[in-house]
């Protein structure tokens, strides 16, 4: 019998371990919950200072690079060309990296904001502004930071020098030999089961979100059994997606994804209050960047932390989680574009087009609140935050059509995530192929999907928030290396 490849070896540790806790979930759900919960509030009293510093420390490096002299080296050999046209490009990174959470976010986490603010009163003209400041903040420069090394690291390895695109090989440089043996194996189990998490709490939130939808359109009961359920359906749907390939499925999608999504955007931006979100856009960008440098490195160490763990330090572990999906994917989509290009597209735009989402569909929902007193914190806490989305859009013409339109978009974003990281897990289990055979990305389907329902069914929201803590810490070590790598290989380039 031959021995087992490298690229095998991670495929079965890394479903045996999924495995173990899906049979962990399935038996026992209590137990999971408790175990899980007491050790992400450990870890977040422990190592949140190590999630905040990771996370600024990654967006320094991205800026940085925008201005050095490493800026026009290409992700590819000397003289390639984009593989993607730039708007189909965008198209793709916007749905792999922000897609099923800005729907679910975007009234919900301004109008949370807006009534438990990070300091102060609630309910106030200042907790209006703090709310769509912090929603910028948490979707904007840092996530994309973090997804900007990591993808960049990971192009340039596999196109400029020829590796696999597996990230035990981006860290050769600084892991030498070892990079092909059990620590690098490690690394990329790490990376898979970061992915597994990371995109796993996405799908669950689309779940609840869909379901919170047709409870509030056609009094579907909006239950753990109706959830279960789409996840179900949509797993199908995905999988069938999966098989048709990068060019064809994932690509498609995405277009349609980005119509959807700007559908949705310009109906409430003209019919909602128009002149009031225009005013308060470039005021609130104003005040993010006045005050990023503060928000960015606040632990509140004197003062009740709740606010920064609940929020905050999920969030940066949350992207931290996601980083090995979307880096992937989008290293996969930028060969021929320069380190510049790259920065500036991945970093910046989407930054943008999520501080103006924000202050759309956030800014909508608060000025419902302010001045024409719909109550969204009653429906918050009694029919969930899943809801507000679909009870701001019944505030105007043609609310339930815009209402499934929503539901639609949702669903499309829950294929074109699972169909994207069905390839990334396809790829880091099977050496770096970059077209990983479909009974790969058929079982990888299976694991996302079982993984979202037993986070759910664990612990609902709170689950799938845990399981993206968990998940992120061993791979803040990764990304680490992973730049460190990134770096000395721009030195040795520059000098040759």
């Amino acid at each position: 019998m031959h021995p087992l490849k490298p690229s095998n070896l991670v495929f079965y540790i890394s479903c045996g371990l999924a495995f173990v806790f899906l049979m962990w979930g399935a038996v026992a759900p209590d137990h999971l919950a408790k175990i899980t919960g007491a050790f992400q509030i450990s870890l977040l009293d422990s190592f949140g200072w190590l999630y905040v510093l990771a996370a600024t420390g990654f967006l320094l490096c991205a800026f940085c690079l925008i201005f050095s002299r490493w800026g026009d080296i290409p992700l590819g050999p000397d003289g390639a060309k984009p593989e993607f046209p730039l708007l189909t490009w965008f198209a793709m990174l916007f749905c792999a990296g922000m897609g099923i959470g800005l729907v679910f976010w975007g009234v919900a986490e301004p109008t949370a904001h807006f009534h438990d603010p990070p300091n102060g009163e609630g309910e106030t003209p200042q907790s209006a502004r703090l709310a769509l400041q912090y929603a910028f903040f948490h979707w904007g420069l840092h996530p994309w930071g973090i997804y900007t090394m990591v993808g960049m690291a990971l192009a340039y390895f596999q196109f400029r020098k020829g590796m696999p695109g597996l990230f035990s090989l981006g860290c050769q440089p600084v892991l030498g030999r070892h990079a092909s043996g059990p620590l690098g194996t490690a690394v990329d189990v790490i990376a898979v089961f970061a992915t597994i998490f990371g995109v796993a709490t996405s799908l669950g939130f689309g779940a609840v979100q869909i379901s919170g939808g047709l409870s509030h359109i056609f009094d579907i009961p909006n239950s753990l059994t109706t959830q279960l359920f789409l996840i179900a359906i949509v797993t199908v749907l995905f999988i069938l997606s999966a098989q048709t390939g990068l060019q064809r499925g994932i690509k498609y999608l995405s277009n349609l994804n980005m119509v959807l999504a700007l559908s949705l955007l310009f109906f409430l931006l003209l019919m909602g209050p128009t002149h009031f979100i225009m005013t308060v856009f470039p005021s609130t960008f104003g005040h993010y960047i006045q005050n990023l440098p503060t928000m960015s490195l606040n632990l509140a160490p004197f003062r009740d932390s709740t606010w920064i763990h609940n929020w905050t330090l999920f969030y940066w572990a949350w992207w931290i989680a996601w980083a090995p999906f979307v880096g992937t994917f989008i290293a996969r989509i930028s060969k021929g574009r320069t380190v510049r290009q790259f920065v500036l597209g991945v970093l910046l735009v989407p930054s943008l087009f999520c501080a103006f989402w924000f202050t759309v569909f956030g800014g909508t929902g608060i000025a419902l609140e302010l001045f024409q007193d719909v109550p969204l914190k009653v429906v918050m806490e009694t029919q969930g935050i899943e809801v507000l989305l679909f009870t701001v859009l019944q505030q105007y013409p043609s609310g339930t059509l815009m209402s499934l339109i929503a539901i639609f978009l949702i669903a499309t974003f829950f294929i074109t995530s699972a169909d994207s990281a069905t390839f990334v897990l396809g790829t880091l289990t099977t050496n770096g192929n970059l077209n990983p055979p479909n009974q790969v990305k058929f079982t990888w389907g299976i694991i996302q999907s079982l993984s979202a329902a037993i986070l759910l069914w664990s612990g609902g929201l709170k689950g799938l928030q845990t399981g993206a803590i968990l998940a992120a810490f061993p791979f803040v070590f990764v990304i680490i290396l992973l730049i460190i790598s990134l770096l000395k290989s721009f030195q040795k380039e520059a000098r040759i």
